[in-house]
C-alpha cells in the first residue's frame, strides 16, 4: 500500500461486529471507514493508475445559505483536524474556529497527496456541516437575545452519542450555558437547568414539588419553578410566588404549542403577578418552541431562554469539499472558483475580501482604513499540529465579539 495512510478499501458485510448502538468508534472514523463507498473505489482506481499521489488543493466552502441567512459560524475545527494528524505531506489551513464567514469563502484548505485525505470527504463535511449548522443557529438566537441569557436544552432531540458535540457546538455558537451533564463536563463548564414536569407530577400537589426542590437541592441551585403543569400558567405563577416567596429565583413556562395561545400575553400576565407580589427581581424563563422570531417578539419580558429543537435541528449550512488545484494548476468543477485562495478581514469594521493567494494582502481597508488580516492560517503542517486549539469558552467569546458587527435577518 502506497503512502502512510491505512485507508479502509473494502466493505465486508459478512462479519458484523455486534454492538449495542449504531455509532462509529474513533478508530473507524480515523481509518476512513465512515465514508461514502465511491471514495474508497476512487482511491483504488487512482492507485491502480498511478495517480493517487497527485498533489491537490481542496477547499471547504459554502455556495448557498439557508433562506434568511447572510452569514454563518465556522465550527468543528478541533475535531476536523484530528483526521489529518499524522498524514504525510498534508498541510491544513483554516479559519479560527468560531469565525463568522460568508458565501464563497473557503473556511478550510487541505493540501497534499490525494490518497492521504481524499477518502475523508464525507467525514470532514459531516463534522463541519453539523457543527457549523448548530453553532450558527445558536449565534442567531444569541444575537436576537442580546443581553438575555440563552441556555441550550437540546440534547434530548439528538442521538446520545453526539449529545456532547451538540452541547459544544451550541455553546461556542453563543449559548450562555448547556443543560447536558456530560457535554458541560467535557468543556469544563457547569450544566444549567430547572426542573422537569416529571418532578411536579410525582407529587400530589405542585407546591409540594417546589418545596421539595427547595429543601433538597443545595443553595447554589437557582429556585426556578416550572409553572405550567396542572393549572393555568398565571395561577401556577401566583402559587409559586406564595409558596417560595423571596427564595424564588425564577419561573419557567414550557407551555406546549397546542395550548400556547397568545404567549406574549401569558408572559405579560406572569410578569404582572410577580410584580404584584413584590417579586420584581424574579426571572421569567421561556422554553418550548423558541427560535429567533420568538426571542425578538418576547425579549422585553423574558429574562432567560431555554432552546432545544431549533438549535439542535437547524437549517443546514451547505458546506462542500472540492478540488481547486491539481499539481499546481488551478482546476475545479463548474460552478466553483478554482485556485488557492485567501480571505482577508478588516480588524476594525469587518469588511472582507476574497482573493487568490498569489495576489497577496489588499493593504488597508477601503472602507475605514483599518488593518486587513488573513483568515486562513496554518493548522497542520506535514501532518503535525502547529497551532494551539482554543477552549470552548475562548471560541464563544470570539463569536460574541463578531456578532456585534453583523445583522440578523429572518425569512
Amino acid at each position: 500500500m502506497q503512502g502512510s495512510t491505512q485507508i479502509y478499501l473494502q466493505v465486508d458485510f459478512s462479519q458484523h461486529e455486534m454492538r449495542r448502538f449504531y455509532v462509529a468508534t474513533e478508530e473507524e472514523i480515523l481509518s476512513g471507514k465512515v465514508t461514502d463507498i465511491y471514495f474508497p473505489r476512487t482511491l483504488k482506481i487512482l492507485r491502480e493508475k498511478g495517480l493517487s499521489r497527485k498533489h491537490v488543493v481542496m477547499d471547504v466552502h459554502a455556495y448557498s445559505f439557508p433562506k434568511g441567512y447572510n452569514w454563518a459560524v465556522f465550527a468543528g475545527l478541533e475535531e476536523a483536524v484530528r483526521l489529518f494528524e499524522g498524514k504525510r505531506g498534508v498541510d491544513v489551513y483554516a479559519m479560527d474556529e468560531g469565525t463568522i464567514f460568508r458565501l464563497y469563502e473557503p473556511v478550510m484548505s487541505i493540501r497534499g497527496p490525494y490518497e492521504e485525505f481524499g477518502v475523508y470527504e464525507s467525514t470532514l463535511i459531516g463534522i463541519l456541516r453539523h457543527y457549523s449548522s448548530i453553532a450558527t443557529r445558536a449565534a442567531r438566537c444569541k444575537k436576537a437575545a442580546g443581553d438575555k441569557m440563552v441556555v441550550f436544552f437540546g440534547i434530548r432531540v439528538v442521538h446520545p452519542a453526539i449529545a456532547p458535540m451538540a452541547d459544544r457546538a451550541a455553546f461556542i455558537g453563543g449559548c450562555d450555558a448547556v443543560s447536558g451533564v456530560l457535554g458541560a463536563e467535557l468543556m469544563g463548564e457547569k450544566p444549567v437547568g430547572t426542573m422537569p414536569h416529571e418532578l411536579t407530577l410525582m407529587f400530589e400537589d405542585v407546591r409540594d414539588a417546589w418545596r421539595a426542590f427547595d429543601e433538597v437541592l443545595p443553595p447554589n441551585v437557582p429556585r426556578i419553578a416550572l409553572c405550567d403543569t396542572m393549572y393555568d400558567e398565571r395561577t401556577e405563577v401566583w402559587m409559586a410566588a406564595k409558596t417560595l416567596g423571596e427564595r424564588l429565583f425564577g419561573i419557567r413556562l414550557d407551555t406546549p404549542k397546542s395550548r400556547k395561545g397568545d404567549i406574549k400575553q401569558i408572559l405579560r400576565e406572569a410578569r404582572w403577578i410577580l410584580d404584584l407580589e413584590g417579586l420584581r427581581r424574579v426571572k421569567i424563563v421561556l422554553s418550548s418552541g423558541v427560535n429567533e422570531k420568538t426571542i425578538l417578539e418576547t425579549r422585553d419580558i423574558v429574562d432567560i431562554y431555554g432552546i432545544g429543537t431549533s438549535i439542535a435541528f437547524p437549517p443546514s449550512i451547505d458546506l462542500a469539499f472540492d478540488i481547486v488545484e491539481i499539481e499546481g494548476r488551478p482546476k475545479s468543477k463548474r460552478g466553483k472558483l478554482p485556485g488557492r485562495k485567501q480571505v482577508y478581514r478588516c480588524m476594525e469594521c469587518g469588511y472582507r475580501e476574497l482573493r487568490l493567494e498569489d495576489e497577496g494582502a489588499p493593504g488597508r481597508c477601503p472602507k475605514c482604513g483599518g488593518e486587513m488580516e488573513p483568515l486562513l492560517k496554518p493548522v497542520i503542517k506535514d501532518g503535525k499540529l502547529v497551532r494551539r486549539l482554543p477552549s470552548p469558552r475562548e471560541i464563544r467569546e470570539y463569536v460574541l465579539r463578531q456578532l456585534e458587527q453583523v445583522t440578523l435577518t429572518l425569512e
